[in-house]
């Protein structure tokens, strides 16, 4: 634990010497005290998935002691549009293990993250953190396990063209600097979002890259461990959040767009998956995928239709997921496979000692790392809200552990390794495999057929599955596919760039 703490980024780890997770409100006061903070920022998601902030500047130890203990009354109808005004007042409630030293500011501030309540001191039950929170209490409650998943947030980087060292049009994939223009933003970004509390996996440069009237546009990467799924929505909005500022400071856009444009690379935002039980993954066992994650296989399969109107929000998003192209279309599931809409990825699954054959120096140590292997659902982009699209994918996991046929199910829907799905020689199978929803009209219509997954143990009610299928269906973007062509494409990207 010591070497953990001392190499943690979070600069509150290392000074307080414990984990964020046992982080305490007099913690929190002790830190302010001794480095002097000038400012508390509170943090919470509205309605549109983007962090909001409340700043206090800290007049006393009272005053310090009461911003963390009492929290703030907010407007709720200007953060939720289905509150209405005339009792619109919310708590916001610091949560301290999310506290960390705000990177951006020119004194020393500590920001965190905070849950809402209601008038009554109760938990907001139509706030989207809170919701998660339901869908993983219900998941604990129905299989014993903890849900542990990761995000991989893919963006897009605009800015003016540069002629020095270009890269081949979509083939940006893991380049080096020089070629790779924004490797020293995407640097920055991991360095700062471990200091705010996100476990960052690795960054590289992904393969969308292309230059258009004077402006090139490059594709990146950013992907996280696996953590409790709770800690993992709220690493995404922080990191988001960081992104954002940089490129701000950078003088650039980025973008988490799924489409930029007609033929290019889009950007997704995969979530791998993992169970936990005591402390030890029980997604794979003796080498082979547990009953357990080929149940929950089965439930991402059962809702793979209505999955799409939490993790792909936006007619934008079914720009990207256009058939025969490599984002996926088809309900089912694979090793190794990216055509497939769940990929089972390489999972060290047998004991190998490649350290030991790279470098002959190393003493031969068959470690066991099976414990890394997770699951992926590849359809979702970055325009979800990631409190929602999490919840989501819980209860479509937990489903898969309460259908009788979960087993059997998983086994239909299975396509063998290296089978291309999207290749023209294997029509039938794709013809035999039921597919996503081609817009947000359909994905409405999906999750009004699905709603009991998501409203079953009390996680969704049923006013918030009604209000998202109003704001899916309001978009009539049944024919949009169909009819943008690359100028009118670039345009909706325009006026939609900041979403998410």
């Amino acid at each position: 634990m010591d070497s953990q703490i001392k190499m943690n980024p979070n600069l509150l780890v290392r000074y307080l010497q414990k984990p964020a997770s046992e982080f305490t409100r007099e913690d929190i006061i002790r830190y302010c005290q001794d480095q002097n903070v000038e400012f508390i920022n509170f943090h919470y998601c509205g309605w549109d998935g983007k962090l909001k902030t409340l700043s206090f500047v800290i007049g006393s130890l009272q005053h310090l002691e009461n911003i963390l203990e009492a929290g703030e009354r907010v407007d709720g109808s200007s953060l939720f549009p289905f509150i209405e005004a005339g009792k619109s007042d919310l708590y916001v409630m610091p949560r301290y293990k999310t506290a960390f030293r705000n990177p951006f500011a020119e004194v020393p501030t500590v920001d965190l993250l905070c849950s809402f309540f209601d008038r009554d001191g109760n938990p907001f039950e139509s706030s989207p953190q809170y919701i998660l929170h339901k869908a993983h209490q219900a998941f604990q409650q129905v299989t014993g396990l903890e849900m542990h998943t990761m995000g991989e947030l893919e963006y897009y980087v605009i800015a003016d063209e540069d002629p020095l060292y270009g890269t081949a049009d979509q083939k940006g994939y893991h380049e080096s600097a020089p070629f790779c223009k924004f490797a020293d933003l995407r640097l920055e970004a991991m360095r700062l979002i471990a200091q705010c509390g996100g476990q960052i996996k690795y960054g590289h440069s992904e393969v969308g890259n292309f230059s258009q009237d004077g402006m090139m546009y490059e594709q990146n990467e950013i992907e996280f461990l696996p953590t409790n799924i709770e800690d993992a929505a709220d690493q995404l909005v922080i990191a988001k959040w960081v992104m954002r500022q940089l490129a701000y400071q950078y003088g650039v856009t980025l973008t988490f767009a799924p489409k930029i444009t007609v033929g290019k690379a889009g950007s997704g935002m995969h979530v791998h998956c993992k169970f936990m039980k005591d402390g030890k993954s029980a997604t794979v066992r003796d080498g082979k995928l547990t009953d357990e994650a080929r149940r929950a296989i089965a439930g991402l399969m059962a809702a793979g239709t209505s999955l799409p109107a939490f993790g792909n929000p936006h007619p934008l998003s079914f720009m990207r997921l256009v058939p025969h192209q490599e984002a996926p279309t088809s309900l089912c599931w694979s090793f190794s496979n990216r055509s497939a809409l769940v990929r089972v990825p390489l999972g060290w699954l047998t004991q190998m000692d490649m350290a030991a054959k790279c470098n002959p120096n190393e003493k031969v140590n068959a470690k066991d790392f099976s414990d890394k292997q997770t699951f992926e659902w590849r359809a979702s982009d970055g325009f979800a809200d990631m409190y929602l699209l999490m919840a989501a994918l819980c209860c479509a996991a937990r489903h898969g552990f309460e259908m009788p046929d979960g087993l059997e199910v998983a086994e239909r829907t299975f396509v063998g390794l290296g089978v291309n799905i999207h290749d023209a020689s294997n029509k039938a199978l794709q013809e035999s495999l039921e597919q996503l929803p081609g817009c947000c009209v359909e994905a409405a219509q999906e999750l009004s057929k699905d709603r009991d997954i998501y409203t079953s143990r009390g996680v969704f009610s049923d006013s918030i599955v009604d209000y998202f299928i109003k704001y899916l269906t309001d978009f009539h973007d049944e024919n949009l596919r169909s009819s943008f062509d690359e100028e009118s494409l670039l345009k909706y990207v325009e006026e939609n760039i900041n979403n998410g």
